[in-house]
């Protein structure tokens, strides 16, 4: 199978799966007992006037799948509808929110992967005691919630020392990674620790290898044993836990942004979730979906050319 062929079915895959996703997140709404515009009130009395209102903004006497297609049809067009919390576009509600959310998993992902990655690799070099520390310091990471990173950095760094902001995203390029430090950290704590011991393992591994024994026996240095054969061995383990890690960032910024009122899409989907805000919870989970696939569709396809050995079709299991 081409490469090309390859990632055009992956593609066509990718299409299929996300318009099914589509359809649940559409119907979900509609799985809630009661009737939709009682839903959409929440709970709220209205005339017949504003009940038959809301039945005609949102067609509610057409069919299903008349309603369904209708949606889609307009996100195809990226219109997302309106909010009805805030009484906006969704579509401007996440132009406003996104950039903050994915600069704070960009911010989170390089802490992870540099830290991370770092750490597996002294581990697995250093061996003893070293390697014992960082094992017992990444169980402790592993073992902490992002949400309770979140609320320990808060109170440590940003209540009683003063250093980082407590809330807020900031304006400006600068002042927004300065407020979001925090965040990036409480964010990446917990995958530190699962990519370091994924690292770790994987060089180790690598390590008891037998070619890395014969580059050894040939006098190869050690640093370039490292970078050459162990690294480069490990890197197919490594991209499958990095979208791993990238899709749980998406899922636990819901967390961090809510705890340090960030304003970002995740404390967004709470918020609107919260309010039964359906259109706009319908807008991000489909966001949230795609990004999801995405990440995927990457991994999928890096895998074979980073790493040789990996026939093409072969799946990732990044999320």
């Amino acid at each position: 199978m081409s490469f090309l062929r390859f990632a055009v079915r992956r593609l066509v895959e990718m299409a299929a799966t996300l318009l099914g996703a589509s359809f649940m997140v559409f119907g979900a709404m509609y799985l809630a007992p009661g009737d939709p515009a009682g839903f959409l009130l929440s709970g709220r009395s209205a005339s017949p006037e504003a009940l038959a209102a809301i039945k005609a903004q949102y067609h509610l006497d057409d069919p299903f799948f008349v309603r369904y297609l209708r949606w889609l049809g307009d996100i195809v067009q990226g219109d997302f509808g309106r909010s009805i919390t805030y009484r906006t576009d969704v579509s401007r509600l996440l132009a406003d929110r996104l950039p903050t959310t994915l600069l704070l998993v960009v911010m989170a992902l390089a802490v992870v992967v540099v830290i991370g990655l770092l750490l597996g690799r002294i581990a697995a070099v250093r061996g003893g005691g070293i390697d014992s520390t960082i094992l017992v310091g990444t169980a402790l990471a592993v073992g902490t919630p992002s949400f309770v990173a979140a609320v320990l950095l808060q109170g440590l760094f940003a209540v009683k020392l003063g250093w980082f902001p407590s809330s807020g995203a900031g304006d400006g390029f600068g002042d927004k990674l300065w407020h979001l430090t925090l965040p990036a950290i409480a964010l990446a704590l917990y995958l530190i620790g699962m990519l370091a011991r994924v690292t770790r393992s994987t060089m180790l591994e690598a390590l008891d290898s037998e070619h890395v024994t014969v580059a050894r026996s040939r006098g190869v240095p050690e640093r370039q044993v490292i970078r050459r054969h162990v690294l480069r061995n490990s890197l197919g383990t490594l991209l499958t836990t990095g979208g791993l890690i990238v899709s749980t960032l998406l899922i636990c910024t819901i967390l961090v942004e809510t705890a340090f009122s960030i304003g970002g899409v995740g404390q967004l989907l709470e918020l609107s979730t919260t309010t039964k805000d359906f259109p706009t919870v319908q807008a991000v989970s489909l966001i949230i979906v795609a990004l999801f696939m995405t990440v995927n569709l990457i991994v999928d396809l890096l895998l074979p050319l980073v790493d040789p050995r990996i026939a093409l079709g072969t799946r990732s299991t990044s999320v």
